[in-house]
């Protein structure tokens, strides 16, 4: 196993930033959680036209805090054998490429949910962090697999 490192990536500098050789630790991405809590921002306009939406808004507010929160805590990171999360120094989950039997990342234009499945298990993961380096390394890491095509 590796360990992570503790660095932060100065404004401008890449996106994926490498935690030990051969191995590239993700920046973290807040768009899926902002726009989470905007979407509940904007339900609170319709309150007259349904009182269900003040909850629907406030549910949304509370998950897209929850979804800022695991951005600025978790961190994935791509060695050469295996998928590892991280919160902070602790290593939370691995998950080995050769168990992996397919994947996804959902809406391209508009990356919100990366899918896998492994030999046991189906996993839904939101996009918290950098969309296009995940990608990069999901292909790099798993060139094996072709992704889950669209349904």
């Amino acid at each position: 196993m590796t360990s992570p490192t503790n660095s932060t990536n100065p404004p401008g500098s890449s996106s994926a930033e490498p935690s030990s050789p051969g191995s590239v630790k993700l920046a973290p991405s807040f768009a899926v959680p902002l726009g989470v809590s905007l979407l509940g921002a904007l339900c609170l306009p319709l309150q007259p036209s349904w009182g269900g939406f003040r909850w629907l808004a406030l549910v949304l507010v509370l998950f897209g805090g929850f979804l800022l929160l695991q951005a600025r805590l978790l961190r994935l990171e791509f060695n050469d054998d295996a998928l590892l999360v991280w919160r902070g120094d602790t290593e939370i989950r691995c998950f080995p490429y050769a168990t992996w039997l397919s994947w996804r990342v959902f809406w391209p234009g508009l990356p919100v949910l990366l899918y896998f499945r492994e030999e046991r298990s189906i996993h839904l993961l939101p996009v918290l962090f950098d969309p296009t380096a995940l990608r990069e390394q999901l292909e790099r890491h798993l060139a094996h697999l072709a992704p889950t095509p669209a349904p």
